[in-house]
């Protein structure tokens, strides 16, 4: 009651009048402690939209982590499906440029112990693949098959201690016999002591046997010794083709008579075998005159 004689004296008094003196004086007297509630106040109000901004910034944040995975999976997807379209399409460069009759296939798995170096591959009889056919990735040989099932079959590599190919010298022509050991060491065996090879020589298929198409890259060499009365260097063979970094590879089916070791390969091969002979018999016949 009082309060609307207050209001009602205060209209008809037009804002001036001992009343409205009191009602100044008495905003004037209670402002600072307006000012105080709102200041303690406004942290609180301020605080309840930071914690409603947070709540719905963590669920913005959340769906944007979700997008982000998804897109991350899929990246890794189109990644690993460009690699392997990159590889492919250099062992279809390869099989091009050799003009190789092959089926391409997957390596699945490696030696299931510890004794051979083989690999498994996923295509088998039912693909054509047969014992005996050599098989190499794109950056060359890695060995030949032993054994096939209809949709599998495994490869004997290069650095098994059972393995054994013709091969020879890019650069001089100097034949030999590539083979494996028990350590994974391969060498270039039965090269004459005096053929001219040196580190950095690269080692390709000779095409003798009908096996193995001829210049196929195997590798290169990494260590020439000549050992003082030794018939044949020690030659290490550091190869191309690393099975634990390889996946798709290429099987060759068939060899075209271009692909084959020529007449003259053959007799090339037989004449640097005869001249081992027959340094032999004169390093003996030398040794006898020296006993006599």
């Amino acid at each position: 009651m009082a309060s609307l004689v207050l209001f009602t004296l205060s209209c008809q008094s037009g804002g001036t009048g001992p009343l409205e003196t009191v009602r100044g004086f008495f905003q004037t007297a209670t402002m600072p402690v307006r000012y105080f509630g709102l200041a303690v106040t406004a942290p609180i109000r301020g605080l309840g939209n930071i914690f409603s901004n947070l709540t719905a910034d963590q669920a913005t944040l959340s769906e944007l982590q979700e997008e982000i995975d998804a897109l991350r999976v899929r990246n890794s997807e189109l990644e690993e499906q460009a690699s392997s379209a990159e590889r492919l399409q250099k062992l279809l460069d390869l099989r091009n440029s050799y003009d190789l009759q092959s089926v391409t296939g997957t390596i699945v798995s490696g030696a299931s112990d510890s004794w051979s170096s083989t690999v498994t591959i996923d295509r088998g009889t039912s693909s054509g693949v047969t014992s005996g056919m050599p098989v190499m990735t794109s950056a060359g040989v890695i060995g030949q098959v032993v054994s096939s099932g209809p949709g599998s079959s495994t490869v004997m590599l290069l650095s098994d201690e059972g393995s054994s190919i013709s091969a020879l010298v890019q650069s001089s022509r100097a034949h030999g016999m590539l083979t494996g050991s028990a350590n994974g060491e391969v060498k270039l065996d039965l090269v004459s002591s005096n053929q001219d090879v040196k580190v950095g020589d690269v080692v390709v298929t000779s095409g003798l046997g009908g096996v193995f198409p001829k210049g196929l890259p195997i590798g290169e060499i990494v260590s020439v010794t000549n050992n003082p009365g030794d018939l044949y260097l020690d030659i290490v063979v550091e190869l191309y083709a690393d099975t634990s970094f390889s996946e798709e590879v290429l099987v060759i089916t068939s060899l075209t008579e271009e692909q084959r070791a020529t007449a003259e390969d053959i007799a090339e091969a037989d004449s640097q075998e005869s001249s081992s002979s027959s340094d032999a018999t004169g390093a003996d016949g030398g040794t006898d005159e020296s006993a006599e």
